[in-house]
């Protein structure tokens, strides 16, 4: 069967390469291998100064917080910084902490959390949201161009693998805008890349005058190939509900039937964020919004309308990534707003996660409004999908399953989650091939038309002709990219 080429709405393409090219724990499952791992990694690599990677899952550790005595044991001598599987902690040993001078008297930012421990106070080693970012870019060694280069190359091989051939890299730094740009100028990137610039969120209305000169320098459009187009913003709105960062319009649940007096965190305020969403609205920019919770998938739907007042009708083809919990009354408003759903559909299963670090603090009430894509698609909304690369699988194939199932492709027995919320296969498979084109304002992808540029994918079998709901069980034969093969299997 022969499809257009994937294109992945929200995706890290280089921090999951970098990943990739030092610790690299989002094929391993369990505490013990984790640390197998990373003590072998740092074995093999002694003149490393700091053991960095990522990938590691909360549901292994109690809590979801793993303690630094763990790394301590393997790792005593070197810093060691962790990022979590969905990139809102890190776990870090006692040397790592040192380094930073964290210690049970630093206080917590304002947009995150140190964890500590309850009876001394001591920090145990997990950093939450705003404390892990802030560890990174003020203490980790600073990939070089060229690092930041061959990370890309090494996104780009694993996606094209997997059938895709283009993207929205939903988290451009200075640095790996230089990157991308770079390779496409050289002929490096062979896919078709839309860069989301990243928001600061501790900055206001000032940096978008830098996001212009950013989207002109950075730019690259070669003849026959896809190129590097930094035309979207990124703005973190919120956290994630499993470390209660995500923005609610009630309180968190304590776990015990009562409730806490944590509503979660926005990171950008209500009135800060419609006057950012109206001037980058009207300087031309999409916006690419994170929102978790009902109260940020609110807020970002309140701060598309308002631009809408303030300039009028326009193609930007703004966007909403995740929506985890979308009140009833606020489905409705993405199509009236021509808002699209930018859907990561992996992670609307039950799993140990969402069974004990979700539902438990959300409430039945709120539970059930999760991922509510049947509604949204029969809302008449434009759904686009893409995996949020390396928090979970790119493989779109994994992710249209999960869509049109609601269950684990590793654990095809279990009772789907929502199943009333599921998609018909037609509707999945469009959305990460025409709706994510549609996102990235790509006319020339995501069909199949005489004259078009050719990014295919080739697989292995008829998706409409596999037993219901074996999307997975496909595999992708050859990926062809701007017309030129840029993967083929081993058969």
């Amino acid at each position: 069967m022969v499809v257009p080429g994937f294109q992945d709405a929200h995706v890290h393409a280089p921090f999951a390469g970098r990943n990739r090219l030092h610790v690299w724990l989002n094929d391993l499952e369990g505490r013990q291998a984790y640390l197998d791992h990373i003590a072998a990694y740092a074995a093999a690599h002694p003149d490393q100064p700091w053991i960095i990677g990522g990938g590691w899952a909360m549901e292994y550790f109690p809590g979801g917080t793993p303690r630094k005595e763990d790394l301590d044991a393997i790792v005593p001598d070197r810093p060691v910084f962790i990022m979590n599987r969905d990139v809102h902690g890190a776990w870090a040993n006692s040397k790592a902490l040192e380094v930073a001078g964290i210690t049970k008297d630093t206080p917590d930012p304002s947009d995150g959390r140190i964890e500590r421990d309850p009876e001394t106070g001591e920090p145990t080693g997990t950093l939450h949201e705003g404390a892990a970012y802030s560890f990174q870019d003020r203490f980790l060694p600073a990939p070089s161009r060229e690092d930041w280069e061959e990370a890309i190359l090494e996104g780009q091989r694993h996606l094209h693998s997997l059938g895709i051939t283009g993207w929205q890299d939903a988290w451009v730094t200075p640095d790996t805008l230089e990157a991308y740009r770079s390779l496409s100028e050289s002929g490096g990137l062979t896919a078709r890349v839309v860069g989301a610039l990243w928001w600061e969120r501790k900055r206001e209305l000032d940096q978008i005058s830098e996001f212009l000169t950013q989207r002109e320098a950075g730019a690259s459009h070669p003849e026959g190939r896809g190129g590097f187009h930094p035309t979207s913003i990124k703005i973190m709105t919120d956290g994630v509900l499993e470390n209660y960062t995500g923005a609610l319009l009630e309180p968190y649940c304590d776990g015990c039937g009562g409730h806490t007096d944590n509503h979660g965190l926005s990171y950008v305020e209500r009135d800060l964020l419609t006057a950012a969403v109206t001037e980058l609205d009207r300087l031309g920019f999409q916006v690419h919004m994170h929102a978790i919770g009902d109260r940020a998938v609110r807020n970002a739907l309140d701060a598309v309308q308002g631009a809408r007042a303030a300039n009028g009708a326009s193609d930007r083809r703004h966007h909403i990534a995740h929506v985890q919990v979308v009140q009833p009354e606020d489905v409705l408003r993405f199509r009236e707003l021509g808002v699209v759903v930018n859907a990561q559909p992996y992670w609307a299963q039950m799993e140990p996660q969402m069974e004990e670090l979700t539902l438990p603090f959300l409430g039945r009430d709120r539970a059930d409004l999760q991922y509510p894509f049947g509604d949204l698609m029969r809302s008449g909304a434009t759904l686009a999908m893409g995996s949020d690369w390396s928090v979970t699988t790119a493989n779109p194939l994994e992710e249209i399953e999960v869509a049109v199932t609601r269950v684990d492709p590793e654990n095809r027995q279990n009772a789907p989650f929502l199943p009333e919320q599921a998609l018909p296969l037609q509707v999945a498979l469009a959305a990460f091939t025409a709706g994510s084109a549609y996102v990235n304002h790509d006319a020339d992808g995501g069909s199949l038309a005489v004259g078009q540029r050719a990014d295919l994918a080739l697989i292995d079998r008829n998706l409409f002709a596999v037993p219901s709901g074996h999307v997975s069980d496909a595999r992708v034969e050859m990926t062809v990219a701007s017309g030129r093969v840029v993967h083929e299997s081993d058969s």
